[in-house]
């Protein structure tokens, strides 16, 4: 039984994203097939997009206080990639970070499914976007909205001539003495997502020594917790709704070839999200 069975929602999946792994899903999209007793905001056949364990099926159920009404702009296959980094891009530039009109932003790992959305809401906010991304992938970010583009493989962000206000380093590798170097004196880091590496910390060390050594500088090191309500759906949709936010699709697969899709998505391929249409 889901959490709070009586607000629990099943929903018709038509379109959902690819999780990071085959046992689940997180991310959902479709219809609403059936609601509880005690759900308030949906009716059967409301389109809807947000957040169900299990959604790699045809139906799942979903609590009522993770799911947003779907966009009307957005097709089943973009909303059901919104959700988890559309999130977290969201609460890491605005809720963590407190990004402002004006200030000079960059986003390490502009590209990836986290780092499209990113870009976007940073514009979105009225900042100048650096983009941090590879050689193949420079044209996907500028498409979106960046105002500059470093090339990884190229230059070096922390080289000096350069410095920030805000940093969203998302699932990246460099040192907290390197980011610190392309911060302003009191600039932000928001670290999102962890590492591979870490036995004892469960691949957050960078995160942990960050929230240890911020009290005693004026620069603020952070990293992004996780939340996940409806009202931050709300939000992303109004900036979709408002033409400020497109989800950015690399490709989208049949549920058959899940395999296929993980391989993609490992082997640090996609530009964007990947979907999967049942």
């Amino acid at each position: 039984m889901a959490p709070h069975g009586g607000q629990a929602l099943l929903v018709r999946l038509t379109g959902l994203r690819a999780p990071k792994n085959l046992v689940a899903g997180l991310d959902v999209a479709g219809r609403v097939a059936a609601v509880g007793a005690d759900v308030t905001r949906f009716e059967v056949g409301d389109e809807v997009f947000g957040i169900s364990h299990g959604s790699f099926a045809e139906y799942a159920r979903a609590r009522e206080d993770k799911l947003a009404h779907k966009p009307a702009n957005l097709t089943f296959e973009q909303a059901a990639v919104v959700a988890i980094s559309g999130l977290t891009a969201l609460q890491s530039l605005t809720d963590v970070g407190r990004v402002q009109a004006g200030q000079h932003v960059l986003i390490i790992g502009a590209s990836g499914g986290v780092g499209t959305f990113a870009v976007q809401i940073a514009k979105a906010y009225g900042a100048q976007v650096t983009a941090v991304s590879s050689t193949a992938k420079i044209d996907l970010v500028r498409s979106i909205g960046a105002d500059h583009v470093i090339d990884y493989t190229r230059e070096d962000f922390a080289d000096g001539r350069e410095r920030y206000d805000l940093i969203i380093d998302i699932a990246g590798n460099a040192s907290l003495s390197r980011l610190r170097r392309a911060l302003t004196p009191r600039g932000t880091l928001v670290i999102v997502g962890g590492e591979d590496r870490g036995r004892w910390t469960g691949g957050i060390d960078r995160q942990l020594r960050a929230l240890a050594l911020s009290p005693f500088l004026r620069q603020r090191l952070t990293m992004k917790v996780p939340k996940e309500h409806y009202s931050d759906l709300e939000r992303l949709a109004a900036l979709i709704e408002a033409g400020d936010l497109t989800p950015v699709i690399d490709r989208t697969y049949p549920l058959r070839q899940a395999p296929d899709a993980m391989r993609h998505l490992q082997a640090g391929h996609a530009r964007g999200k990947i979907a999967i249409s049942i």
